[in-house]
């Protein structure tokens, strides 16, 4: 049985044709409908693959219902591509940098409309860790049915198809590096931009709090009018099962090196007062549905995504040495904590 377009995945694999010669491309698993059918999950990298130079992560549609997440990342995916055409620059980039791309995480999830994937799991609440400290009821991760949202899935079993390949792609190009950056794209909390970072399972700090707080310093020094709120996801709640909460503690075992895992969380709140209709639409609530308000969207964040590529080709000059890591983490526990 043949599944339903989806509008973003075409755009996904006509970026890929586009971009033949220049980038590389791989299937990381496929994804099944229960009415037959299935799905690809793309990895698309480009850049220098040798593990001596730096690399940023970009993951979207890891919720099927935040289709604009999976858009923001097939923006900056297109304008790399077009780009590579002509920007002499770019290509001097991406020398030093590796850039790996996972537009749509949840394509099952996206063609049903929901949050979570075919099985009913929430992506995000599937990883193996216990938040340890108490969580909101069923927003923190519950593992009492599918019937219910944020559900956890199956206790002692393997991670979803998805997540298991998030992890794979993660481990295999961006732990295995001295230096590495990721953001994964959201949207539905709150009227604000945010820009998260670990932890969620805990409020204690993370081991890496002065690097955060060093690359939050160089992103604000740089984009004065800027509109994120840049903080720690626990300072607004925390949950079970966090992916990247997963993946950072499976860093931290490698001490030599830096892994900084980033959520962008839209708000999407903003789009609803500004048109409450959207309010009768599932859709509606995680998304810009006018179109010039999704334009302005796509538009606005590529400045962040490829302010984390620059700030990863220049890494050394902004990581905080031995001399300074203390006053940044000083400063971070006053600011965050």
């Amino acid at each position: 049985m043949t599944p339903p377009k989806l509008p973003e995945l075409e755009a996904l694999e006509r970026i890929i044709e586009l971009g033949a010669g220049r980038l590389e491309s791989r299937i990381a698993c496929e994804v099944k409908l229960p009415a037959g059918g299935s799905y690809p999950v793309h990895v698309i990298t480009l850049g220098n693959p040798g593990r001596e130079v730096p690399a940023v992560g970009y993951f979207g549609g890891v919720h099927g219902l935040e289709r604009i997440g999976a858009g923001v990342v097939i923006a900056y995916l297109q304008s790399l591509v077009m780009r590579l055409q002509w920007d002499s620059t770019l290509h001097k980039q991406l020398e030093s940098v590796r850039l790996v791309f996972m537009p749509i995480v949840n394509p099952g999830g996206m063609a049903l409309g929901t949050r979570a994937n075919p099985h009913g799991v929430d992506l995000m609440r599937n990883a193996p860790v216990e938040a340890r400290e108490p969580v909101p009821f069923l927003v923190g991760g519950q593992p009492i049915s599918a019937g219910f949202p944020w559900y956890r899935g199956p206790r002692a079993t393997p991670m979803e198809i998805e997540k298991q390949a998030v992890s794979d792609v993660v481990t295999t190009e961006l732990l295995r590096r001295d230096f590495s950056l990721s953001v994964d794209c959201h949207s539905g909390f709150g009227s604000r931009d945010r820009i998260w970072f670990p932890y969620a399972h805990t409020r204690a700090p993370i081991a890496h709090l002065a690097e955060m707080h060093a690359l939050r310093n160089i992103f604000v020094q740089s984009h004065s009018h800027h509109r994120y709120v840049i903080e720690p996801q626990s300072l607004q709640y925390l949950a079970h099962g966090d992916l990247w909460d997963h993946l950072y503690l499976q860093s931290c075992a490698q001490e030599q090196r830096v892994f900084l895992p980033l959520t962008l969380e839209m708000g999407s709140w903003l789009w609803v007062k500004k048109n409450p209709r959207q309010l009768f639409s599932r859709h509606g609530i995680f998304n810009p549905l006018i179109e010039h308000r999704q334009q302005r969207v796509l538009r606005q964040h590529q400045l962040f995504l490829d302010f984390l590529s620059r700030a990863a080709c220049g890494h050394r000059l902004w990581l905080p040495g031995s001399e300074t890591r203390a006053q940044h983490h000083a400063q971070a526990l006053q600011d965050w904590y």
